[in-house]
């Protein structure tokens, strides 16, 4: 053994290690995950990521480890450091509004939720989580797909997996894209100040009324909406949304995609956008 790797202080090896594992991570990681990866023992990783934890380069979610403020590159392409940001972002749109939070993105031609963070008392809509299936049928999908190219936005949905007769074929795509069944709904991209405002009613019907731009659910006083607005960065189309229930004012709805704006242009900020979405009511 050389006189350098006899200086080398292993605990610091270690360590780093598992701040490399958990920023290669595309989901927050449990400790007995890194110690898996990383090959040490359990008590090991715990005392390791307790100390980096306190250090502020991790950060101990409910579910994992995500990237702490001070890690150096959390302006990097890693998916840990995309992750890091947008649980970051989550967890203050929830705070602030009250309202569980979602961040859904398209990457490798799929559109996916990449994270979300629950609000206290804030009721997780699950069924907005199935964007793959349907895309223009939730706030968030319909946000990525009107920042996607004719070609791109031809291509996935004439090639994503959906249940028959789920929409038309893509040759009888508008001229933006979009099943000409759907058209409606593609109308509506950018109504209420660039939000998506999409009611469970809606959801199913064959295209919204005019008070479902407002989010109301026109079968009970206490309906349930997907609000969105987008986030742009270079490499990155994704769509920033929160879960509304009861009934919210065109000015509440207004004050609240400002409060969105503003989140999802801090986060594109971070991710490297030079020109942000204005944030205005």
């Amino acid at each position: 053994m050389t006189l350098e790797h006899r200086t080398l202080i292993s605990s610091v090896q270690r360590a780093l290690k598992v701040v490399d594992i958990v920023a290669g991570a595309p989901r927050p990681m449990p400790v007995k995950a890194v110690a898996q990866a990383s090959g040490l023992s359990l008590g090991t990783a715990y005392n390791l990521t307790r100390t980096l934890v306190h250090e502020g380069y991790l950060v101990a979610e409910p579910d994992g480890l995500v990237l702490g403020l001070r890690f150096p590159s959390l302006r990097g392409a890693d998916a840990g450091v995309f992750l890091a940001r947008v649980r970051q972002t989550l967890h203050h749109v929830a705070a602030e509004n009250g309202a569980t939070a979602y961040l859904a993105r398209f990457s490798d031609g799929m559109v996916s939720i990449i994270d979300i963070v629950d609000a206290t008392g804030a009721p997780r809509v699950e069924q907005w989580t199935g964007l793959g299936a349907s895309p223009y049928a939730s706030a968030l999908g319909r946000q990525i797909l009107a920042q996607l190219s004719r070609e791109q936005r031809v291509d996935f949905l004439g090639t994503a997996d959906r249940r028959p007769g789920a929409h038309a074929s893509h040759a009888d795509a508008d001229a933006r894209g979009l099943p000409v069944g759907h058209a409606l709904h593609a109308a509506n991209a950018g109504a209420q100040v660039g939000a998506q405002v999409m009611t469970r009613r809606a959801h199913r019907a064959a295209s919204p009324r005019p008070a479902d731009a407002f989010g109301r659910d026109q079968g009970t006083t206490h309906g349930t909406a997907c609000l969105a607005v987008p986030v742009r960065a270079p490499g990155v189309i994704a769509a920033l949304g929160v879960a509304v229930t009861g009934e919210r004012s065109a000015a509440e709805l207004g004050a609240l995609t400002v409060r969105l704006r503003a989140a999802a242009n801090a986060l594109a900020t971070q991710l490297g956008a030079e020109r942000p979405v204005q944030a205005r009511a």
